[in-house]
């Protein structure tokens, strides 16, 4: 059995790290409301501007190049898949980044030779570890707008040259304050729905200034880094999720931990006292007895 002063050293031990994980619940709270916030006034222009770009396909008279495919057709000659693998920068948040890279291992394994792109530091690592060849373009910060816009020029330039012929962007949805998914979702190409003529007819006419190629490279750019920051938003306000929970059964777990801890000290304390307390009646009875001899 532990003695007393072992156990009051784990007592104190179990009262720090439960401030550490007390301060993290906290601090991730505060992100996962602010970031809840952000994607929910994000989503509603990035639905509208995928419904835009609907629209300029089925009026549209180009093929859009590379950025779109014919329903379940070919993907476009030449390169390899891309994969975005969005991960966070600590642990201490359940399964969150396992989960995201057992997905990605997945599709590297559908899609051999596939080039992957990583953001966290918790990626890099397990990527680095498992000697799979990777490009790292940071840390999983606040998203921002303009950091989406810089993953964005990284990809489509790959994409534009030929080196890639597909990008996949594996990432965390939060459905709920309960349950997360890992979502492994295609931003390009993107297929082009069947035309039907009498649709076709009704839509209202566009007219493309200074090109429909233009026009339509334009829309995709934003369509991605919009797609991108989304995402990263949803990544975010998962791994807050997942770091809350974790935290808040770590502190559940050390409150627990406590009760048992004081309850053995307790029981040290008491069986002390009462040692001594015997120790004490002996010796007074010893001394009567001798006394009364």
């Amino acid at each position: 059995m532990a003695s007393a002063k072992e156990l009051k050293d784990r007592i104190k031990a179990v009262q720090e790290t439960k401030k550490i994980t007390s301060a993290m619940y906290l601090i991730s709270s505060t992100k996962l409301r602010r970031a809840k916030i952000d994607l929910a006034q994000t989503r509603p222009y990035f639905d509208a501007l995928r419904g835009e770009i609907g629209h300029i396909l089925r009026v549209g008279t180009g093929s859009g190049g590379r950025y779109f495919r014919e329903a379940e057709g070919p993907l476009p000659e030449g390169g390899v898949c891309g994969i975005l693998v969005l991960t966070a920068d600590k642990g201490l948040a359940g399964a969150y980044n396992m989960n995201v890279i057992r997905e990605a291992e997945s599709i590297l394994r559908d899609k051999p030779g596939g080039q992957v792109f990583v953001v966290g530091e918790c990626g890099r690592r397990a990527f680095a570890f498992r000697n799979v060849p990777m490009t790292y373009l940071g840390g999983a910060h606040t998203p921002t707008m303009d950091r989406s816009r810089s993953l964005c020029t990284t990809l489509l330039d790959q994409y534009d040259s030929g080196a890639l012929n597909e990008l996949v962007i594996v990432y965390t949805d939060m459905k709920n304050s309960i349950a997360s998914a890992v979502l492994s979702q295609r931003l390009l190409p993107l297929d082009r729905a069947p035309r039907h003529a009498d649709a076709q007819s009704n839509e209202p006419r566009l007219e493309f200034i200074p090109s429909e190629e233009e026009v339509v490279r334009g829309a995709i750019r934003s369509y991605v880094s919009g797609f991108i920051y989304a995402a990263l938003l949803d990544s975010f306000c998962a791994e807050q999720n997942a770091r809350v929970t974790a935290m808040d059964a770590a502190n559940v777990n050390a409150q627990d931990l406590l009760g048992d801890l004081s309850l053995q000290l307790n029981r040290q304390r008491q069986a002390a006292i009462t040692q001594e307390i015997t120790e004490i009646s002996a010796g007074a009875q010893a001394q009567k007895n001798k006394k009364n001899k």
